[in-house]
């Protein structure tokens, strides 16, 4: 009987330990609201737009991003700060709402944009290049404020916040 108590305690032991190593595959629900920062995206006609973005800078807030979100706000979204300009790979894995993915280069132009995203989808969605920052913003935000490739960002990682 004790043996048995014993295995039993010692397998519990180790699922808890691969769930702490692994948020993302463990995550059942969405994380804390994050820090939040202000972000500006100007668009090629001067037209300024502010956003209030929760900043993803840890692998573990970058793994669970947006997950389990019911909803996005019109002027709220988070960004992912990669650090340095490298290859950006996104999944909308337990994403239950649609987003909008916004690349951003070191300088803090958009590089790509990927409108409405497929919820629940493990496609992963590229930035195709290196880019210093993805933003995910509510599915149909860049439509809606005409957002395009080359259009600047002002934030504090690309040195351009005001």
């Amino acid at each position: 009987m004790r043996r048995r108590t014993l295995l039993a305690l010692m397998g519990l032991a180790a699922m808890t330990a691969f769930q702490a190593a692994t948020p993302a595959f463990a995550q059942d629900g969405p994380q804390p609201r994050l820090p939040t920062e202000p972000l500006t995206i100007v668009t090629r006609d001067g037209t300024r737009h502010a956003f209030t973005v929760e900043m993803a800078l840890s692998p573990d807030q970058q793994t669970v991003g947006l997950m389990f979100r019911p909803e996005v706000k019109p002027d709220e979204g988070m960004l992912f700060d990669w650090g340095q300009p490298r290859e950006s790979a996104m999944w909308m894995r337990n994403t239950i709402t649609s987003l909008d993915m916004v690349f951003i280069s070191q300088d803090g132009r958009i590089h790509r944009i990927a409108e409405r995203t497929v919820p629940l989808s493990l496609a992963t969605v590229d930035s195709r290049g290196p880019v210093r920052a993805t933003l995910e913003l509510a599915a149909g935000t860049a439509a809606r404020l005409n957002l395009r490739v080359g259009d600047k960002v002002e934030q504090r990682i690309f040195g351009t916040a005001r």
